[in-house]
């Protein structure tokens, strides 16, 4: 089996760019989208999704089947085809000038199972699947807010990556996007537009609040200038773990209250680097990112509810029951401080920039994405997952639905979990070991 960098290597030089744009012209009424100061919270931070198809869902598919449905969709998501400029007060916004997205084609001289098979132990294979480019490199104001790559392997599978800023929309949203691309590949008929929110309008009015400290869901970093990107102190690793239903029903028969799934792995993750860590302080305080009701609108926006929960015993010697009643019932919601500490950062002298993701441990509850959805053929993907990048030293962890499996009467059975964790390579491998021992999690 050829080793990961090799792979990537052999992938990169097979890659064919191309751009696929809005099938009309944009209006004038939409040629700037403002980007709401929780947007530029999250400029730094880019999104990747990857999907896996076997061949019988993509025979006799080519390159340009799989774009033509985007001229549509993108007539709908015109701000994903635009492009970051700057106001005469030096603010960021999207200029919708239908730039286009990027379209990577490549080949793999592996099968869909090979690749998966070297993914259990190392996630780094998936980086060559959904082409990654920071906003400004090299130019910001050329740089494509999306990629989305097709990668054919020698089965005949492909996988679809989705290459996604941050800025524009976060993790529900680039999912809805991909979702709706998958729609169009089936000929659903597409609403001519989609029902744009005031993006200049933020949900938590700067003006009205208080004098307030700062959020500590946000971390400050050297100004970045044109090029968002913030670099780690460490090397960063990803890794899945994937946890059974049965698993999960039997973790949360042990706790008191009705819980999610979402509570209870991530306090056994919180515990058990609190265990890793040589400064448990460190992890006194989380990071939590989740969802909250039902979304007003399909376009892309950042609408994810940012906390932080702290605890003021050790971490390590809780009980997991405890951590969980935390997790609930302690938290402080902060996207009001998060929207005015970068209102006043947008207006005044900018000496910094921030990062959200990474700037405590940070957990993400992404139980309801439809990432099985997206549909070719009218066949699921074998495999998709969701990672972050740009994440900031202390680390994420994304829990996200497992594939679907048959049940008797053939439904699709959900219960099963995937755990998305970012970390410092160090820690990764000590928390590999420290949830297998005490937790039978691999």
């Amino acid at each position: 089996m050829v080793s990961s960098p090799e792979t990537i290597h052999c992938l990169k030089s097979s890659m064919r760019l191309s751009s696929v744009v809005p099938a009309t012209v944009t209006g004038q009424e939409h040629k700037i989208h403002e980007l709401t100061n929780m947007d530029l919270a999250m400029k730094l931070h880019y999104i990747k999704g990857v999907y896996f198809f076997k061949s019988d869902a993509v025979e006799g598919l080519t390159a340009k089947d799989l774009k033509k449905p985007m001229f549509q969709l993108l007539q709908r998501y015109f701000a994903v085809s635009g492009r970051i400029r700057r106001s005469v007060t030096g603010r960021p916004f999207i200029k919708c000038n239908d730039s286009g997205v990027r379209t990577v084609e490549a080949r793999c001289e592996d099968t869909v199972d090979e690749w998966l098979a070297r993914a259990v132990e190392d996630d780094s294979v998936f980086d060559g699947l959904a082409y990654n480019q920071a906003l400004g490199d090299p130019d910001l104001g050329f740089s494509p807010l999306v990629f989305v790559q097709f990668t054919w392997f020698k089965c005949g599978g492909m996988s679809v990556g989705l290459g996604w800023a941050n800025v524009l929309g976060d993790v529900f949203s680039a999912s809805t996007f991909i979702n709706l691309w998958g729609k169009a590949m089936a000929g659903h008929k597409q609403q001519k537009s989609l029902h744009v929110p005031d993006s200049a309008k933020s949900e938590f009015p700067v003006s009205v609040l208080p004098n307030i400290v700062s959020p500590n869901a946000v971390k400050r970093v050297d100004l970045v200038g044109d090029l968002w990107l913030t670099p780690n102190n460490s090397k960063m690793k990803t890794h899945t773990f994937y946890i059974h239903g049965e698993k999960i029903n039997h973790f949360l028969s042990d706790q008191n209250s009705k819980v999610s799934a979402f509570e209870v792995l991530s306090a056994i993750i919180w515990k058990s680097l609190s265990k890793i860590k040589e400064n448990a302080k460190e992890t006194r305080m989380v990071t939590l990112c989740q969802k909250f009701g039902e979304r007003k609108f399909e376009f892309p926006s950042n609408e994810m509810v940012w906390s932080t929960v702290e605890a003021d015993f050790w971490v390590a010697e809780a009980e997991v029951s405890e951590l969980v009643e935390l997790i609930l019932k302690k938290k402080g919601d902060e996207n009001g401080m998060i929207e005015k500490i970068m209102g006043n950062h947008e207006s005044g002298e900018r000496c910094s920039d921030f990062i959200t993701y990474g700037a405590n441990l940070t957990f993400v509850n992404l139980e309801e994405i439809e990432i099985y959805e997206l549909e070719l053929k009218g066949q699921k993907p074998v495999y998709a997952n969701y990672s972050i990048n740009g994440v900031g030293d202390e680390g994420v962890v994304l829990v996200l639905p497992a594939r679907p499996k048959c049940g008797k009467d053939g439904d699709d059975v959900k219960g099963d979990r995937t755990v998305t964790v970012v970390l410092p390579e160090n820690q990764l491998a000590q928390l590999k070991v420290e949830i297998q021992k005490n937790w039978d999690i691999v």
